[in-house]
C-alpha cells in the first residue's frame, strides 16, 4: 500500500467524509469512549450532517488517499467556528480532521497536519489553529501536541470540554 496522496475535495465528497465521521464513532463506541462524538453515527444527526456540509461549502476540504481510497480528511478555513474567538490575525483553521480506521497506523492523520502547515506557507499565514475534544484520558490533545501544535484556550459547548491548539509555521 502507497503513502496518502493529497486531493482536494468538495461538497461531493460528504458521503466518504460522513462515511469516516461515522467509523470514527463506532471505534470511539467499541472503545468505551462516548464522550468526544456520542454513540450515534453522525450520518443520523441532521444538524451535524448540516455543519458538515457549510465547513466543505466555506472551506477547502482536502481528502487524503492511500491508493486511490479516501483514508482521511480535513477542511481548511480562515477562521473557527461559532464557538471559539477569531486569532485576531490572519490564521487559517483545520476543520473536522478525521481518518478512516482501515487505514490506521499509516501517518494519514499527520499528512493532512503536513499538509495544513504546507497550505498555511502557501498562503502566507504564519498561525495554523484547531480544537480538539480535551476530555478523557487527553489522548487527542497529545496527539496534536506531538505534532508541534501548542495548547492555548480551553472551551465548552454544553458540557463538552475543547481545547484550542496552535502552532506557527
Amino acid at each position: 500500500m502507497g503513502s496518502p496522496e493529497m486531493r482536494k475535495g468538495g461538497v461531493d465528497d460528504l458521503p466518504a467524509i460522513l462515511g469516516m465521521l461515522d467509523g470514527a464513532v463506532a471505534w470511539l463506541v467499541s472503545q468505551g469512549r462516548t464522550g468526544q462524538w456520542g454513540s450515534r453515527p453522525w450520518s443520523t444527526h441532521p444538524e451535524a450532517v448540516e455543519q458538515v456540509r457549510r465547513i466543505l461549502a466555506e472551506g477547502t476540504p482536502w481528502i487524503a488517499e492511500i491508493d486511490g481510497e479516501p483514508a482521511g480528511t480535513m477542511t481548511l478555513t480562515g477562521r473557527p467556528g461559532p464557538e471559539i474567538a477569531p486569532a485576531g490575525e490572519p490564521e487559517l483553521y483545520v476543520h473536522s480532521l478525521v481518518t478512516d480506521r482501515r487505514f490506521a497506523g499509516r501517518g494519514v492523520g499527520g499528512a493532512l497536519l503536513a499538509h495544513a502547515v504546507d497550505e498555511a506557507r502557501r498562503r502566507g499565514v504564519s498561525l495554523l489553529r484547531l480544537d480538539c475534544y480535551a476530555g478523557g484520558d487527553g489522548r487527542l490533545v497529545a496527539y496534536y501536541e506531538g505534532h508541534g501544535f501548542a495548547p492555548t484556550e480551553t472551551f465548552t459547548v454544553g458540557a463538552w470540554p475543547g481545547q484550542v491548539l496552535a502552532r506557527r509555521v
